[in-house]
């Protein structure tokens, strides 16, 4: 297809660093945690591995390298939307190659037993957008998580007993709060099963799926839709979450 010689031509011109990553080749570890908040990146980093670095820092999106039990990890910021995630998910993938990115998000929560501070472990998702026309298909893509790191973050949840779910999520361009057509349009996605709403997931699997990569999102229910209730804030309702994804690496 047309876009994929598009694409062989654009990554063989490419060099890194990159215009939006400073790091260059070998600076990237081949699996990274993802958060979209560059600050929460940090937090991982010095919280969570030895002897982290900062390898990028373009636009204030900072990304770290470090250890956890030995292995290199990254972690890195991706901003918020498809339209910031996907610029760095591409990348990462594609000119830095990293084999696996975990998203390690937050997220509004579609279902009672979905509770504040409860995970999601993300097997689909669904989306207004139109990402998916870059591929050409003649319909709708629905891409997956890999189902190795998602069986492994069940095993270890179920292990430490934390409470997580697994199921579809609803990935949207509006941050929810924001969209014209009201504070229920959710409604209709809870409807046929999604367990919550982010903004980046779709774009994470759909770019996985492409370069024949892992990908797994895991997000927090920080805001639930239904009962109104907030997570408490702070790292202590993030740090299930982290410990969940480093046990992937």
């Amino acid at each position: 297809m047309a876009s994929s010689k598009n694409n062989s031509k654009l990554k063989k011109i490419q060099q890194t660093p990159t215009p939006h990553n400073a790091a260059k080749k070998g600076q990237i570890a081949p699996i990274v945690l993802m958060p979209g908040d560059p600050e929460r990146a940090e937090w991982i980093a010095k919280n969570f591995l030895d002897g982290s670095k900062l390898v990028t820092n373009i636009r204030g999106m900072k990304g770290f390298t470090g250890k956890f039990n030995g292995k290199p990890v990254s972690v890195m910021g991706s901003g918020m939307g498809s339209g910031s995630a996907g610029i760095y998910f591409y990348e990462l993938f594609n000119y830095y190659d990293v084999e696996a990115i975990i998203r390690v998000g937050t997220c509004g929560g579609f279902k009672k037993f979905v509770k504040p501070g409860d995970m999601i472990f993300a097997m689909t998702a669904s989306t207004d957008s139109n990402y998916d026309h870059q591929y050409e298909v003649s319909g709708h893509l629905s891409p997956a998580a890999d189902f190795g790191l998602l069986q492994k973050a069940a095993e270890y949840a179920q292990k430490n007993k934390l409470r997580f779910h697994a199921g579809p999520i609803f990935s949207s361009d509006f941050f929810s709060k924001y969209n014209a057509l009201g504070d229920d349009a959710w409604k209709s996605w809870a409807r046929v099963g999604c367990l919550g709403q982010d903004m980046e997931t779709y774009c994470l699997y759909c770019h996985a799926a492409y370069a024949k990569k892992k990908a797994l999102s895991i997000v927090v229910n920080t805001f639930d839709k239904v009962s109104k209730k907030e997570a408490p804030s702070g790292t202590k309702t993030l740090e299930p979450m982290v410990r969940t994804a480093l046990a992937l690496v």
